[in-house]
């Protein structure tokens, strides 16, 4: 579902998964672990009858690609509802075998588990050299725009939506527009695209992303009550989707009603982002559970840096500042994490852990943003006055936490 704008990146190992040695197998044929499916779950049949075409393709040697495609593809939408990247891997190793292939639906997926790893340069290339097969394979425009947008390159998403409105794309084309729009500095003309949007469609998975991000305007435009039914009409349509359930979070964590998110995250403890809203709600509850859900994700961004995996620095900023009270390492982490990713969620997380260091300069990026782009967001505007204004504090040195390899982007 094209609309699924890297909503993607926020998910990472169960913790009895990610302190264990690297191990490469032998046999291909080596079963290394059976995700969990309930009994007689439709999603395992599926996975079943994609596994034996790819099984059946192999055999016969054939060049066509599209089974291992499918089956990628279903294994990266998994990844993104149900917050397991380990999905992610077996998509990596089904499409592995097709490296040269430039099928467009193809470079399409491989585009899409790259932007999933941050590795955005690589999935334009890819998603460009798709529609340079097909000109009108329009997830293509829809991806560019989307990583633009992460990017704050408004203008290059600009150019990526007037190519969805060329094509008659009018569903992908008003959630493209209503996003440049709000990021933008023209919330109102945002937010009324994305209605638009909204009521020219039918699909429940272009609806639910329609409706979160509906939400996500509304809340950055002040109108609590307008966000939280657009969060609520979003969750009634019982999709899983890791994305929706972190901005719900947010929006209730904003809202000091923290008891309402363990109510919805007890059952999401795998994917780092929501066991991270998760641990702060329990946090401020004063929850038994809470200390060990901490603990544990102390072990994985420890296991993250160890690794090189950059993916979720904004989740650990947060942990560093709110959880583990550490203002200096949750600004090194949110400062390297703003260099690659320019979401207002990631400008937040720049903003408050400045203003916890004392450390005005380190905000300069985002209150330079907020000055181009117009974000027309109160409290992040308010955040960054606050932050222009903090003096140094003398405790709060800053150092690079354990085990983080350097910094290699510019």
């Amino acid at each position: 579902m094209v609309l699924a704008i890297l909503a993607s990146a926020w998910v990472c190992l169960p913790s009895a998964y990610v302190l264990a040695a690297p191990r490469l197998p032998t046999d291909q044929a080596e079963v290394l672990e059976r995700l969990p499916m309930r009994p007689g779950d439709a999603t395992a049949r599926e996975l079943t009858g994609l596994r034996a075409a790819v099984t059946r393709a192999a055999q016969e040697a054939t060049t066509d690609t599209l089974p291992a495609t499918q089956l990628a593809q279903r294994y990266f939408d998994l990844a993104v509802a149900r917050g397991d990247p380990r999905y992610v891997g077996y998509a990596d190793a089904v499409i592995t075998p097709f490296a040269q292939s430039q099928a467009p639906s193809l470079l399409a997926v491989r585009g899409q588990l790259q932007q999933y790893r941050h590795e955005f340069e690589g999935a334009l290339a890819d998603f460009a050299n798709a529609l340079k097969v097909d000109p009108k394979f329009a997830s293509g425009h829809a991806w560019r725009g989307a990583i633009f947008l992460v990017q704050a390159n408004y203008p290059a998403a600009k150019t990526e939506c007037d190519a969805l409105q060329a094509l008659g794309r009018n569903t992908l084309t008003g959630g493209c527009i209503g996003l440049v729009h709000a990021y933008g500095g023209q919330m109102e003309a945002g937010f009324a695209a994305l209605e638009r949007a909204l009521d020219g469609t039918q699909n429940a998975g272009n609806r639910l992303w329609l409706l979160t991000r509906l939400g996500e305007v509304a809340a950055w435009r002040g109108q609590v009550a307008k966000a939280e039914q657009y969060y609520r009409d979003a969750l009634a349509l019982g999709q899983d989707d890791g994305y929706l359930l972190a901005a719900w979070s947010d929006f209730l964590l904003d809202q000091k009603r923290p008891a309402e998110v363990v109510k919805w995250l007890a059952n999401w403890d795998a994917s780092d982002g929501l066991l991270l809203r998760l641990a702060l709600a329990e946090t401020n509850l004063k929850l038994p559970s809470a200390k060990a859900h901490v603990r544990a994700l102390g072990d994985r961004f420890a296991a993250a840096r160890m690794r090189g995996d950059t993916t979720h620095r904004a989740e650990e900023a947060r942990y560093e500042l709110q959880l583990a009270g550490n203002a200096a390492a949750a600004l090194v982490v949110a400062a390297a994490n703003y260099r690659v990713q320019r979401e207002p969620r990631d400008a937040r997380a720049l903003l408050e852990a400045a203003i916890a260091a004392g450390d005005a300069g380190a905000a300069q990026p985002v209150r330079a943003w907020l000055e181009s782009s117009g974000f027309e967001d109160a409290h992040l505007r308010q955040l960054g006055v606050i932050s222009a204004q903090v003096k140094p504090v003398a405790d709060a040195k800053v150092t690079t936490p354990p085990n983080t390899k350097p910094e290699l982007r510019p």
